[in-house]
């Protein structure tokens, strides 16, 4: 019979995705690890958001987890299929009407401070033009991050929390306090969260820099710092609570039972 008492870092990420997706809110996912906390949400924790993708599709609930945004089994759950000209429309219309229903996830290899991403490139000895590893880039998340909140999703490690990263690919609060303005961006709209494997960051209202808000029942506030770049204000980490065996259940059995994304350990 199989343990559901016992979970993995990533279905641990993936439950505290679904615990930071609000009521009827409208919620922008690719692939991985949000798919799965977004469907989780849309299952057990807010039936009444509404996942969307960067493809166009709305409102989707896929019964098997998709490996993309373009993949049928998005298109078979959805409430409407638009192109993806729409979809960038209506982020843009959502930020200009002032509507706050928008929460998206984002990714990348380094991020700092102020919660700026970089998934272009890693410099290492070289530059923009001849970079030790250069990545796919901003695919839809430079928009994303300039129009909508966002969470952002990080492995927790120190070469990926930085003072400075190597290239700004989608925007945080860049310098703190009034550095969207400064730049020609929206000052309303900005990272909210960085969920990673240790626990949950957020961003300070006045400095806009981040501090761990919750750490997990494996991790530690000690383990958060060690793991981060930069100094980061622990003094108001609390215990994030763990998943039920129920919520694992479902993720294993029901919305990933394929293992596309969260691979579980053999007993």
């Amino acid at each position: 019979m199989a343990d559901y008492t016992k979970y993995t870092k990533q279905e641990m990420q993936a439950y505290a995705i679904a615990k930071n997706i609000k009521e009827n809110q409208i919620v922008i996912v690719g692939t991985g690890l949000p798919l799965i906390g977004a469907s989780l949400a849309k299952r057990v924790v807010c039936p009444s958001c509404h996942p969307i993708v960067e493809s166009g599709l709305m409102d989707c609930a896929p019964v098997e987890v998709p490996r993309s945004v373009g993949d049928d089994r998005f298109m078979a759950h959805c409430a409407v299929q638009w192109p993806n000209v729409r979809f960038i429309g209506f982020e843009a219309n959502e930020w200009l009407h002032d509507e706050d229903r928008l929460i998206a996830f984002i990714g990348g290899a380094q991020i700092d401070p102020y919660g700026n991403v970089n998934s272009t490139c890693i410099y290492g000895k070289g530059d923009y033009v001849k970079p030790m590893t250069r990545f796919t880039g901003s695919g839809g998340a430079n928009g994303i991050a300039t129009y909508c909140n966002t969470i952002i999703m990080m492995q927790h490690q120190k070469r990926r929390f930085m003072e400075k990263i190597d290239y700004i690919t989608s925007c945080g609060w860049m310098d703190g306090p009034g550095g969207r303005e400064k730049v020609g961006l929206p000052g309303n709209r900005g990272p909210q969260m960085v969920v990673t494997d240790l626990g949950i960051m957020k961003f300070d209202e006045e400095t806009k820099r981040m501090y761990l808000a919750y750490y997990y029942p494996f991790s530690t506030p000690e383990m958060v710092q060690e793991n981060t770049g930069f100094e980061v204000d622990v003094s108001r980490a609390q215990l994030f609570e763990g998943p039920s065996p129920e919520i694992i259940r479902i993720i294993r059995e029901e919305i990933d039972p394929g293992q596309a994304f969260i691979k579980v350990p053999k007993e």
